[in-house]
């Protein structure tokens, strides 16, 4: 389930979530934080770089302000790494640490929170979409679980089907790169990163693919998985994990 909020930690512990997502970034100042986009405008009542403020600044800020159930966690506030681990930890939830860039600091971060909390080496997996973030991690500690994160097309297309750029040239450039990219992960990247999953697009997984990775040695989880049709079905009949938005009840669809 993916969370930024360490109340919301709590909230979905309670409703039968046995492990997080916490996207990691930083603040200016070099703190590691939770935080999904490269701005606070989306999630916030904040706006701006995140790169441009400091932690003492993001402590001021709502982090449910724009939140569908913005009058549940009203006033919760951006959480520093540490203390979301650190809840975690304590509700026993496994972590998927899904890292956005910043290899080396990333990789500095997290190599000392494992240190400082060992549990972290069998309840947690770092992931992320670029390889180099894993192969530093994995040059860092070698006992730390991760994963890649995959989208087909995830260079020329955005989320929802449409061309990234406006350029044709660029677009056609960026889907013979997506090409590549797609078959670097499947025959070459994952095993020079030493990944223990692989986390992919829901509409790429199917039992043909699940098999191809189990085969590899190398578990699949599904995102976004946000129907209970669409969970019956991975969970039930693909028998693979999933991340969704909601354990309670049915959201739109990510994909």
């Amino acid at each position: 389930m993916r969370l930024f909020s360490s109340y919301r930690v709590v909230f979905a512990s309670k409703n039968g979530a046995t492990g997080v997502e916490l996207d990691l970034e930083f603040s200016a100042d070099g703190v590691p934080i939770l935080m999904h986009d490269e701005t606070v405008d989306r999630t916030t009542n904040g706006s701006g770089p995140l790169s441009q403020m400091r932690l003492s600044e993001l402590g001021k800020l709502d982090a449910a302000a724009k939140h569908r159930l913005m009058e549940t966690f009203a006033g919760e506030k951006i959480p520093t790494l540490e203390e979301a681990v650190e809840e975690c930890i304590k509700l026993q939830l496994t972590i998927y640490f899904d890292v956005k860039g910043h290899p080396d600091e990333a990789a500095a971060a997290l190599k000392e929170l494992y240190k400082k909390h060992p549990v972290l080496y069998n309840s947690s997996i770092v992931c992320s979409f670029e390889p180099k973030v894993i192969y530093r991690m994995r040059q860092s500690d070698p006992e730390v679980v991760t994963a890649l994160t995959h989208r087909p097309w995830s260079l020329s297309r955005l989320g929802d089907g449409a061309p990234r750029f406006s350029s044709l040239w660029k677009h056609h450039w960026m889907t013979v790169m997506d090409m590549a990219l797609d078959w670097a992960h499947h025959h070459v990247l994952w095993k020079f990163c030493g990944i223990s999953a692989f986390l992919i697009q829901k509409n790429c997984v199917s039992p043909d693919y699940a098999q191809y990775w189990a085969q590899r040695g190398v578990e699949v989880v599904a995102w976004t998985v946000n129907t209970k049709a669409e969970k019956d079905y991975y969970q039930e009949l693909l028998q693979v994990n999933y991340i969704t938005d909601s354990l309670v009840e049915d959201c739109e669809p990510h994909y």
